[in-house]
């Protein structure tokens, strides 16, 4: 445009006009921040998973982390291999429907293997998780013949994790591990090896628990060929409404020579203990170190007791009482009370029998322990004064 006609513009129309700043547009929106989606929501959005036959194991551990609720209905485990749920999506929830069985192979297992956080494991009503151990049973167990499967790994169970209404039949050998959980919670589970009594079980150890914490187990019933309950390391655990039969009673440790020799705050309560080599005892190995501190035994009812009612030792080397006892794992704080058994131990076994290092016993409380039928043992050492021996 030339000088003159950019002149005439302005005449026209008003420098104003022409020579305006431009309209400022309105300022670009940040983005909106939202909330994580919650826990609920994620499950929802999840699959409802159910896997059966011999197919079922396999599809399950390949789907398990995706799946809000797996329900397992009458899965056969193929030899060999492990019912693998150790990779859960937190709060997921398994079912047992059937009858779940595992085939035949001379290995070291386990045979059901969870894991997790907020995890719910349940038994439907009528479901049973058959081992058919008999199969395996050599008299043996652990020792020597064939090699057995470990049956049920709960390891590393968290935050609010529950088992409930589990049906456990015939183990190869031990039944259940609770290892390295944390605040679990364990309901009316039963654990049936009583086949092994005639059969050749051997053991078959109810439940095992090492290096846990906040453990509760209540309404247990355990038929088997060794401890009904071993705690042999953790903090804070509870046995309670239990029913013990054939085994070798309710039992703390061996304690020493493990990576994790620590017992403290453990109570039994309420139970009974029949028809076992033992009925309360708490094993320390001796020449190891460790600590057993704050164990009570409270409301716990023997009857047909073969050995030792209550035995406690600190010379324990993979047999009871052999040896002079030692004091580097020292039992502390110790309540016995309210134990009965009106000739509850058979005429050959022993009533009580107290064996401790010097020092190596101290604070203890002693109560209300009328336990009877037995004899009285004759090598009792450095037994607490509180104590009846």
């Amino acid at each position: 445009m030339t000088p003159v006609a950019s002149a005439l513009l302005l005449v026209a129309f008003g420098a104003s006009h022409v020579l305006a700043s431009p309209v400022a547009e309105p300022p670009v929106a940040g983005p909106v921040v939202t909330s994580a989606p919650s826990l609920d929501n994620v499950l929802q959005k999840r699959a409802s998973c159910t896997f059966s036959g011999s197919s079922g194991a396999a599809s399950a551990s390949k789907s398990q982390a995706s799946c809000a609720t797996i329900v397992l209905s009458n899965v056969a485990v193929p030899s060999g291999t492990t019912l693998d749920l150790s990779k859960l999506a937190d709060g997921t929830h398994v079912i047992f429907q059937g009858t779940t069985t595992w085939g035949y192979s001379e290995w070291t297992g386990p045979l059901l293997q969870i894991k997790g956080k907020d995890i719910t494991v349940e038994g439907a009503s009528g479901s049973v998780l058959d081992g058919d151990g008999a199969r395996w049973w050599d008299g043996e167990g652990g020792n020597g013949g064939v090699k057995k499967p470990k049956f049920f790994a709960a390891h590393s169970l968290t935050g609010s994790s529950s088992i409930k209404n589990l049906n456990i039949k015939n183990t190869p050998v031990q039944a259940v591990s609770i290892n390295g959980c944390k605040g679990l919670t364990v309901t009316n589970m039963v654990i049936d090896n009583s086949a092994g009594d005639s059969g050749g079980g051997h053991n078959t150890d109810g439940f095992d628990i090492g290096s846990s914490s906040g453990i509760t187990i209540t309404g247990a019933k355990v038929y088997n060929q060794d401890d009904c309950v071993a705690v042999n390391s953790g903090t804070d655990i509870t046995f309670s409404g239990g029913l013990c039969s054939g085994g070798h009673g309710l039992s703390i440790g061996s304690v020493g020579g493990r990576s994790d020799n620590t017992v403290e705050n453990v109570t039994f309560k309420d139970s009974t203990v029949t028809k076992s080599t033992n009925g309360i005892r708490i094993k320390a190995v001796a020449g190891t170190t460790g600590t057993i501190k704050g164990v009570t035994y409270s409301g716990i009812t023997l009857s047909s007791i073969s050995k030792y009612g209550v035995l406690i030792e600190q010379n324990y080397n993979g047999g009871d009482l052999h040896g002079d006892p030692t004091s580097g794992v020292p039992i502390t704080d110790l309540t016995i009370s309210s134990i009965t058994g009106s000739s509850g131990v058979q005429s050959s076994g022993y009533n009580v029998a107290i064996v401790c290092g010097s020092g190596a016993c101290s604070n203890w409380t002693w109560s209300g322990v009328s336990v009877s039928g037995g004899k009285g043992y004759g090598s009792c050492k450095n037994v607490p004064s509180v104590a009846s021996c």
